[in-house]
């Protein structure tokens, strides 16, 4: 299979691209940069873009976007977030319609913002977007890839929750104070926070990837592990994978994190119990179903 894939360079896409090369599969990598051996460079905001090369391409992965939790969340900013997920989304979508032949899957990066503060209620697939900021973007962002599914591609929209992994995001952030013995929950730390480990995020990619003929997934996936946690279990749970003492007293309340964040102390703060009740209805099974599991994998030893 020839794999087209943006956002290579991030933490699930490094991860996706080394473990599709690693099966036998070719992977273009589409990238904003002067391209080296295997990439193309395509940037769908350039006024000379034009449409990026996907002839022979079997199916496009697309994982690109500005880092939600990389800076304040200036105007300016979430301007940057949203056209950088909805503007590249319906630019691809748009190639892959007037593709000849069709690459036969969209598989496109989404998130559990779609559902928003849900107060930690269980969420799965089937629930409506939320109001928030992030709501309205993950909304948009998939609606982005509307003309390719009208134009009979199948298109996989992949609503990942806190991908926990060494060589990065949130968990690369957290190891530190952890490993040290300090790190804090955050505001109450009864917030339940939805994750899946890389490991499982990349499995869930290729499982939903290589869907074909008559098992033909599309929509929404919650990629997330079926045991989400709390802010302190989490907590707790990184003390004890550093082998290090937890201190539950030891917090950043609320309004100081709205005070030194802004609006982007959202993500430290909201509460979702997101389920993946679409990937174990199709018969994933998850590696590491739980958060003890998937730091043990994860961490580094």
């Amino acid at each position: 299979m020839k794999v087209a894939v943006t956002g290579s360079s991030g933490l699930v896409g490094r991860a996706l691209t080394g473990r599709l090369r690693a099966d036998g599969h070719e992977v273009v990598r589409l990238v904003r940069r002067p391209p080296q051996g295997g990439e193309v460079r395509w940037d769908p905001r350039a006024a000379d873009a034009g449409d990026p090369p996907l002839a022979g391409i079997d199916a496009v992965v697309h994982l690109a976007g500005a880092g939600v939790g990389d800076h304040r969340w200036t105007a300016a900013y979430k301007a940057e977030i949203r056209a950088s997920r909805v503007l590249a989304t319906r630019a691809l979508a748009t190639a892959l319609a007037a593709a000849e032949p069709r690459p036969h899957a969209f598989i496109v990066a989404s998130a559990i913002g779609w559902y928003g503060d849900t107060g930690g209620r269980e969420v799965t697939e089937a629930a409506p977007a939320g109001k928030a900021f992030l709501s309205r973007v993950v909304h948009d962002w998939e609606a982005a890839a509307d003309p390719a599914r009208e134009a009979g591609i199948r298109v996989v929209h992949l609503r990942s929750g806190l991908v926990l992994g060494a060589g990065g995001g949130v968990l690369a952030r957290l190891a530190l104070p952890a490993g040290l013995g300090v790190l804090p929950r955050f505001g109450d730390g009864h917030q339940v926070m939805s994750w899946i480990s890389l490991t499982d995020e990349v499995r869930a990619v290729r499982f939903l990837l290589d869907a074909d003929g008559a098992d033909q997934r599309s929509g929404p996936y919650n990629l997330t592990a079926p045991n989400p946690v709390t802010d302190g279990e989490l907590t707790a749970a990184l003390h004890a994978a550093c082998k290090r003492p937890d201190f539950p007293w030891l917090r950043v309340p609320a309004p100081l994190l709205k005070l030194g964040l802004g609006e982007m102390s959202a993500e430290l703060l909201t509460s979702a119990r997101v389920l993946p009740a679409r990937l174990l209805d199709a018969g994933f099974e998850f590696a590491h179903p739980t958060i003890a599991a998937a730091l043990a994998a994860e961490l580094p030893h």
